[in-house]
C-alpha cells in the first residue's frame, strides 16, 4: 500500500508540472496570463484612440503581443499617425510601439 502512495505522489508532481508548462510562454507563443494582459492593453488601446476625436474615424487595428503593440491600418495623415503612436506610448503596460500604419 505505500508504494500506491508514492506513485500518486509521483503523479500528482508530474501532472502539477505538466499543467505549469501548458502555461508558459514560448518567445512565439504567450502564456494564458500573458494572454489576458495583452487582451487588456488591446482594450485600452483602442479606447485611448477611439477617445481621440482627430482619430475616432480612423481605420486603425490593434495587435498587442507581449506588450509590444502593433498599430496597422489607415489614417489620414502624418500627424495623426504620429498622434496615435503618441497615445499608445502613455497606456500602462506597453512596452513597444510598432508603427506599420499607412497615410491614405
Amino acid at each position: 500500500m505505500k508504494h500506491l502512495g508514492k506513485y500518486f505522489a509521483a503523479f500528482f508532481v508530474a501532472t502539477a508540472l505538466l499543467s505549469v508548462a501548458a502555461c508558459s510562454s514560448t518567445p512565439t507563443q504567450e502564456g494564458t496570463g500573458e494572454y489576458l494582459d495583452d487582451s487588456v492593453i488591446t482594450s485600452k488601446v483602442k479606447s485611448a484612440i477611439f477617445g481621440e476625436p482627430t482619430l475616432k474615424s480612423m481605420e486603425i487595428n490593434v495587435e498587442t503581443f507581449k506588450g509590444a503593440v502593433q498599430l496597422s491600418g489607415f489614417v489620414s495623415s502624418q500627424a495623426a499617425s504620429d498622434r496615435a503612436v503618441q497615445l499608445v506610448k502613455t497606456v500602462k503596460g506597453v512596452k513597444s510601439v510598432k508603427n506599420d500604419m499607412r497615410i491614405k
